[in-house]
């Protein structure tokens, strides 16, 4: 009997953003992941709004490019109090999205917490114990100059550990310890 040759698929996680993006890519090879490429992109130098969605979908664009991923997953932005940061961080995702669907690349979306809560196991996790899992769980040794580079990376991360079943559902786990016993062979 042949074994089935382990499913594989490259995930681009992006954390919008209007001042730096973040950007994370790995590959998924049955249920080892392993990183590919983390970055930014940044927008500091821009002042007009309109340049800075149209360096996100450009640079977008050419990231999907570059690593042709099977999928793309978003941070969704958060509730705020100032209606204005929300309307630009909205917009920032909506052109990184648009960027993917040009592409027809499947998309999702999860809310930062769900992020948190998906790589370290608690929702109210700070960036940097984000990053510390992240340098962990997918062994590289470099820190990023922004912590917004790991941040688009949780997300890619994230959208990984989340299974569809046979079912057609998916399947989530309430923390890491749940994950970790049903992912024996991913973590090491």
């Amino acid at each position: 009997m042949q074994r089935e040759k382990a499913k594989e698929r490259i995930i681009l996680g992006i954390d919008p953003g209007t001042v730096v993006l973040g950007y994370g890519v790995i590959k998924e090879v049955g249920n080892k992941i392993t990183l590919v490429s983390m970055g930014v992109i940044k927008m500091g130098h821009l002042d007009d709004h309109a340049l800075k969605l149209q360096r996100i979908f450009k640079k977008t664009t050419s990231l999907i490019e570059q690593y042709k991923p099977d999928c793309m997953a978003l941070e969704a932005p958060f509730y705020g109090k100032n209606v204005q940061v929300m309307l630009k961080l909205g917009r920032a995702q909506g052109v990184a999205m648009a960027a993917g669907l040009n592409y027809d690349l499947p998309i999702v979306e999860y809310a930062p917490r769900k992020i948190k809560q998906s790589v370290t196991g608690n929702g109210n996790a700070t960036k940097e114990q984000v990053a510390a899992m992240l340098k962990s769980l997918l062994k590289f040794e470099e820190s990023p100059q922004f912590l917004d580079a790991t941040d688009g990376l949780a997300v890619a991360v994230c959208h990984s550990f989340q299974k569809v079943g046979s079912s057609g559902k998916s399947t989530s786990y309430s923390g890491w310890e749940s994950f970790v016993k049903d992912n024996t062979s991913r973590v090491k």
